[in-house]
């Protein structure tokens, strides 16, 4: 039996978090595999992951200079062969030292790299490079802008390997959004889920929108932020009159069964995603959706074939994207029909989890990477 440590130490519930329950939901029941979560005593971030009913050790994983955490950690490392993987560099900090305090050659560090970084260069993240065993990138884009820059010797340890997301009930009642909004039939209603912020381009979207006929739609905005960010985007709405054609909803659980009730979905990044999970759940839901060109998109996503790409910030181009989805009703059924056949034959969950487990397997068939402390 392989054990699988995953560690994530944000204060709030993002992809990361997500990626993390999905991946430990399937290794609970695979009897090969022991799964944990390791995370900080945040009840938003507990409160999901206790639904697993999985064993959760809590540490106060405070950064590098946090000498507790991997002391405590290492404890769960004596035996047997383990598998930490991270999340973000500063945890992997954490997780090579208490590899090295357990004295558990049986160990493994995996590091899920959730964005598009360039590597940093000094002394001590040049020593926590060379510690970890595997660097797991979600698209190829982002593999090149970390790898591309680095000393080519990480490059025989970054992979690719494609992210997916899964459709997951935990009971919550999800409404009829036509109904609770009071929108006409013919309206379109479009919707845009993820981070409430300013890198995500909600307000070229909501500018976009000043250029639509109010009459043609409603837009659903669906997920949290920084209070003075959406008191900004509330802002917006209401100098520009569309009070009664945008609304935000907060996070909500259930995402897909929103996602099944949209007519598209935008998704106007400005800045460059390293997949787009977002992306994926409408694909998954068989739904056309407009999403920024600029980051791994393009690669899965096929200017009028699956979806509809346009340049970031680029209000005219959205505009004019989302005025072809509201009027040509069969082209979007087309492109959500695509997108769907296109998500089930190289994007399904259960082909990512073949692969993730396949790694964790094949990682510790090798030998072990130096550790930080120990490097010469």
């Amino acid at each position: 039996m392989i054990n699988v440590f995953h560690i994530v130490s944000n204060k709030h519930w993002t992809g990361a978090e997500q990626y993390t329950y999905d991946l430990v939901d399937r290794l609970r029941n695979d009897p090969d595999f022991y799964a944990e979560v390791v995370c900080r005593k945040h009840p938003n971030v507990l409160k999901q992951y206790r639904r697993l009913e999985i064993p959760i050790s809590i540490l106060p994983l405070k950064g590098v200079t946090d000498i507790d955490s991997p002391v405590r950690f290492a404890r769960l490392l004596r035996k047997g062969h383990n598998i930490i993987h991270v999340h973000s560099f500063r945890d992997a900090f954490m997780a090579v030292m208490a590899r090295r305090i357990s004295e558990n050659r049986n160990t493994r560090v995996v590091i899920s790299v959730h964005g598009v970084y360039k590597p940093k260069k000094n002394y001590m993240y040049n020593k926590l490079y060379k510690s970890i065993d595997c660097f797991v990138f979600s698209s190829q884009m982002a593999r090149e802008a970390f790898v591309g820059k680095a000393n080519k010797s990480y490059a025989d340890r970054a992979v690719v390997l494609r992210d997916s997301v899964c459709d997951s009930l935990i009971g919550t009642q999800v409404p009829d959004l036509r109904r609770e909004l009071a929108m006409d039939h013919h309206q379109a209603l479009i919707m845009y889920h993820g981070k409430i912020s300013p890198e995500k381009g909600i307000e070229a979207l909501l500018g976009a929108l000043t250029h639509v006929d109010k009459a043609k739609y409603h837009l659903v905005l669906i997920g949290e932020g920084q209070p003075k960010y959406k008191a900004k985007i509330k802002g917006f709405i209401v100098a520009a009159g569309m009070v009664n054609n945008v609304s935000l909803l907060g996070f909500r659980d259930n995402i897909m069964e929103y996602l099944r009730q949209a007519d598209f979905g935008v998704l106007p990044s400005i800045q460059p995603e390293a997949l787009g999970i977002s992306n994926l759940e409408y694909m998954m839901a068989g739904k056309a959706h407009i999403c920024s060109n600029n980051g791994a998109q393009p690669e899965y996503v096929h200017d009028g074939v699956n979806g509809l790409l346009v340049p970031p910030g680029d209000e005219h181009a959205l505009t004019t994207a989302i005025n072809v989805l509201i009027n040509d009703t069969a082209s979007r059924s087309r492109m959500g029909t695509q997108a769907q056949k296109d998500f089930q034959d190289h994007l399904d969950y259960p082909t990512f989890y073949q692969k993730m487990t396949d790694l964790y397997r094949s990682l510790l068939d090798t030998a072990p990477v130096v550790d930080i402390d120990t490097a010469q």
